[in-house]
């Protein structure tokens, strides 16, 4: 099925030179080689992704823009079949063909706060260049994927139709969610007083969605399908969410949790420096906020999850979600205590331009 895909795109590759490639989570991609040429096959994940035309016309509007007004920059899209469909429908799945970048490599898990640095400078630089554009043309891809007192709201009506046996086991977390709502309502207050201000915005900024060269220094930002329209809380939020610890998630040893003072000032340099002149004087002092926003709302949702039974991520071992949950939960006790100093350093950069 997979040579009869490629072939839609002119391709012919030889038996064996189809594999699977990377260590994405949501899409199933294959790298294929043919006559000399590589390129990245994906089938998109449309229990996630419902609307795979949807992502397909976003992809095609910023970049009919940024040919016109940043042509220079590496804008990664699907190619077009030789019939110039933007995707090949078949066997009830859909699939997209991307041309390798020579020379790029990623990473999965951050390892120096100069990879954070340019990841951070990448992501600005995205937003920057798309600042003009009107992202209320952007379709959602994922309908409130970063809504926050959504994501409260569903917390509450777990505490009422979740599994009464893990809502009695779970009575810390669910307290300390319930002390830290003041993140949620202070949100809904800005987002009513028009405080902050919608975005192209890339809603997943991990550090395996950067291309970097063998230097180590950032090429572009890949994998775009929850590019929408969104708040820099959002990208900001989700960096210090993934790279202000030395542990994931997933880490059972909550005492290795801890913020890292210089991948903290590596997103600063790197983000503002790009975005410096774009954010509002209110969204620059939301900086840290974005990082308690984020990982509140992760936090909620491994929460919420546990006590529904783990319908929505599923869980590798009993109380995996809840343990998830926790670990968030300390993540976000670590990055308040340090808030002060944190919004000390921001200050600093913005008004000085350095952090020495």
């Amino acid at each position: 099925m997979l040579n009869e895909i490629a072939a839609r795109y002119g391709l012919h590759p030889e038996i064996g030179a189809i594999h699977l490639f990377g260590t994405g989570l949501i899409n199933n991609t294959w790298l294929v080689r043919d006559k000399g040429r590589t390129f990245i096959l994906q089938k998109i994940n449309t229990a996630v992704f419902k609307d795979p035309y949807a992502i397909a016309a976003n992809l095609k509007a910023l970049d009919d823009y940024l040919k016109q007004k940043a042509p220079d920059y590496l804008f990664v899209k699907p190619l077009t079949t030789i019939d110039q469909q933007e995707m090949v429908q078949q066997s009830g799945g859909h699939f997209r063909l991307f041309a390798f970048v020579e020379g790029s490599r990623t990473y999965d898990t951050i390892q120096s706060p100069l990879l954070a640095f340019e990841a951070a400078r990448q992501f600005g630089l995205f937003t920057r260049l798309l600042s003009e554009f009107d992202s209320s043309l952007l379709k959602d891809s994922i309908p409130d994927f970063h809504n926050l007192p959504l994501r409260y709201e569903q917390f509450n009506q777990s505490l009422s139709n979740g599994d009464p046996g893990r809502i009695a086991k779970s009575a810390g977390p669910i307290e300390k969610l319930q002390t830290y709502k003041n993140i949620a309502e202070e949100f809904q207050v800005l987002s009513n007083n028009g405080g902050l201000k919608k975005r192209v915005t890339h809603h997943d900024t991990k550090i395996s969605n950067v291309l970097f060269n063998n230097a180590d220094q950032g090429l572009c930002v890949i994998d775009l399908d929850t590019v929408m329209s969104g708040y820099f809380i959002s990208d900001v939020g989700d960096m210090m969410r993934t790279y202000l610890s030395p542990v994931s998630e997933e880490e059972k040893d909550l005492t290795k949790i801890e913020v890292r003072d210089d991948y903290f000032e590596a997103i600063l340099r790197g983000y503002l420096g790009e975005m410096k002149d774009e954010l509002t004087d209110l969204e620059k002092q939301l900086f840290v906020y974005a990082g308690k926003y984020m990982i509140y709302m992760q936090a909620l949702r491994f929460l919420t999850d546990h006590l529904n039974n783990d319908r929505y991520y599923g869980a590798k071992y009993p109380g995996h979600n809840l343990l998830r949950a926790n670990n968030q939960i300390e993540l976000l006790n670590k990055l308040i205590e340090k808030e002060k100093p944190l919004l000390e350093k921001v200050d600093q950069f913005l008004n000085t331009g350095s952090l020495a």
